[in-house]
């Protein structure tokens, strides 16, 4: 059993200096990347700010659609191809990895506060004001320039600079996605949405994660539907859903392989699982995507 060969793009220390692990550019520096049309993943969270561009991305098995004033954000691992024209593409980009961020802002959460981050039941991209992409266009290239100037205050300078901007866009994303934006009691969401990303592959009951924050179902519940408007159990079962599809379209695995990696006690409950949550059997899933479809959404049900 193995995933098909999928090329992964991994963050390079040289090309920021060993302080700071993150990237800020504009897009002439990387075209070859974001032209090709293979499918492909990188180790490192995305944010790319379109203020010209016309095309699409296939992102997370959903096609978006990429043109003037677009922003995408994009986390670690998430398989993407993208189809766009090169003729008048004018973006900015800004790359980073977890931990350092985290670390930057001396908060091992930071990342999945950010809403458009391990999104899974909302679009991955804005679509904003010409000014809007003009002021985060700055900022980024403010980012770029204190990044090659070696002075004792750049570090302050970055944070300030990366603060505003990736807190101005958690607002502007929550704000179109309708989600709640409160200061939140406890951690015990953001950790919750962490926790799944680790654990997915061998947890898929609240209790197992009740456990593992050491506080009751009620407790959790609460918490999650406070900061993201949705019931833990959806979140749950939204991001195993996830696994479940990537396997199908980016492994060899067949779907007994699947069950057991997923820790199915049979390839019956997962196949259940799956058509109640899409509405599609998992070769009418295949099927779709192949004939390209994998903008729609499947005929999707809510999850509940």
């Amino acid at each position: 059993m193995k995933y098909k060969t999928l090329k992964t793009i991994k963050f390079l220390k040289t090309e920021c200096g060993v302080d700071f692990l993150l990237r800020a550019g504009l897009g002439q520096e990387l075209l070859e990347v974001y032209l090709t049309k293979e499918l492909y993943n990188t180790d490192f969270f995305e944010i790319l700010i379109f203020r010209k561009a016309q095309g699409s991305l296939l992102l997370n098995q959903k096609s978006i659609s990429i043109t003037d004033n677009t922003i995408v954000f994009i986390s670690p691992f998430q398989k993407r191809q993208w189809n766009l024209d090169d003729k008048d593409l004018d973006f900015t980009f800004l790359y980073f990895q977890e931990d350092f961020l985290n670390d930057f802002f001396a908060d091992k959460l930071f990342t999945y506060r950010l809403l458009y981050f391990y999104q899974l039941d909302r679009p991955l991209s804005l679509l904003v004001e010409p000014k809007d992409i003009d002021n985060a266009y700055r900022l980024l290239l403010e980012v770029k320039a204190e990044l090659k100037h070696i002075t004792a205050d750049r570090e302050h300078v970055i944070r300030s600079l990366l603060y505003y901007l990736l807190m101005k866009l958690n607002r502007e994303y929550a704000q179109q996605m309708q989600l709640p934006l409160e200061k939140p009691e406890n951690n015990y969401a953001y950790q919750f949405k962490k926790l799944l990303e680790v654990h997915i592959k061998d947890k898929q009951r609240i209790n197992e994660y009740t456990s593992l924050l050491g506080i009751s179902r009620i407790t959790l519940n609460k918490a999650v539907q406070a900061q993201f408007g949705v019931t833990s159990i959806h979140l749950l079962k939204k991001r195993l859903l996830f696994e479940i599809e990537s396997y199908l379209l980016h492994s060899s695995f067949t779907v007994a392989e699947i069950a057991h990696t997923l820790h199915f006690s049979e390839p019956q409950h997962l196949m259940r699982f799956f058509k109640t949550q899409t509405g599609m059997t998992t070769s009418e899933f295949i099927l779709t995507y192949q004939n390209g479809s994998n903008g729609k959404n499947y005929g999707r049900k809510a999850l509940s």
